[in-house]
């Protein structure tokens, strides 16, 4: 089962995790979180910061790819609701729809 952090909790961490001369794992046993766990964070942090791979999206990038990706579900949603309701109305249009 695993625990939900807030997000102070989470970020204090990174920043302890970052600072300290302990690695990674010894950090997270003093702070009773999995290892796994806080490398995520920190790797998190450090792509938010701009220190990430070529590439890769911050978190602010990832909520707005989730977003226009929700956004892009409900248009296709609608034009085939429309396209339907084309079709039922304008039988001779059925064909022309995409």
């Amino acid at each position: 089962m695993s625990k939900r952090y807030t997000a102070e909790f989470k970020r204090d961490a990174v920043a302890l995790a970052l600072s300290s001369d302990k690695t990674v794992t010894e950090v997270a046993r003093d702070l009773g979180v999995s290892p796994e766990g806080l490398r995520g964070w920190v790797k998190r942090a450090k792509t938010d910061r701009g220190g990430g791979p070529a590439g890769a999206l911050t978190s602010a990038e990832r909520e707005e790819l989730v977003q226009l990706r929700r956004k892009v579900r409900e248009q296709e949603a609608t034009i085939e609701v429309l396209g339907k309701a084309t079709a039922f109305v304008c039988p001779e249009r059925k064909g022309l729809l995409v």
